[in-house]
């Protein structure tokens, strides 16, 4: 299975999963029985299902969470898992997908809104590239004077930690809102 490069740090799969109509509950029951087996794996950290909701989302989705990449392709790749995959063939539409999440997902993701599947990465860098360009640029400009006496670290820093702020509780939510059918065109 190709997946994206990581560092050492935690790592976190989405893994979605269309149950046929009228086997959820063997679903829910082969779920029951894999959980514990990735469990039993090493830097496992934990998972959440978020389960399918009418007019949100028709599938299931698991979020699979590592201490690293190594670990959690360790699971993915293991024979034990594999072999759970296959019980679940006779009660899953298709063959599921496998999202690797990079960090820039929280950025796209709407207060009070049902969690979704994060949008495709080209979009995400895009949209983000602008936002912190166009916030960068405007910061600096207002607050250069301010901060023109201070160690150039220390400006920097002051100057980028308002532009993190800014784009993380102004600036992307509301791009996310604009751009939405962009970002999330299946919905």
């Amino acid at each position: 299975m190709n997946s994206p490069k990581f560092t050492e740090h935690h790592v976190t799969a989405v893994i979605t999963h269309l149950v046929k109509p009228g086997r959820e509950e063997g679903y829910e029951e082969w779920m029951r029985g894999i959980i514990p087996v990735a469990k039993t794996f090493p830097g496992h950290i934990g998972v959440n299902i978020l389960r399918p909701e009418k007019n949100l989302h028709p599938e299931y989705i698991i979020v699979l969470h590592f201490d690293n990449q190594e670990n959690l392709q360790a699971w993915l790749d293991s024979d034990v898992r594999h072999e759970w995959i296959e019980r679940a063939k006779p009660l899953i539409q298709t063959s599921e997908n496998v999202q690797f999440l990079t960090g820039l997902e929280t950025w796209f993701v709407l207060p009070r809104e049902a969690p979704k599947l994060p949008p495709k990465l080209y979009k995400m860098v895009l949209l983000s590239w602008f936002a912190v360009f166009v916030t960068l640029s405007t910061v600096r400009y207002f607050l250069k004077p301010l901060v023109a006496y201070l160690p150039e670290l220390l400006g920097q820093i002051i100057i980028i930690g308002i532009v993190v702020c800014i784009l993380t509780y102004v600036i992307m939510p509301q791009l996310t809102r604009l751009f939405y059918k962009w970002l999330y065109p299946n919905s």
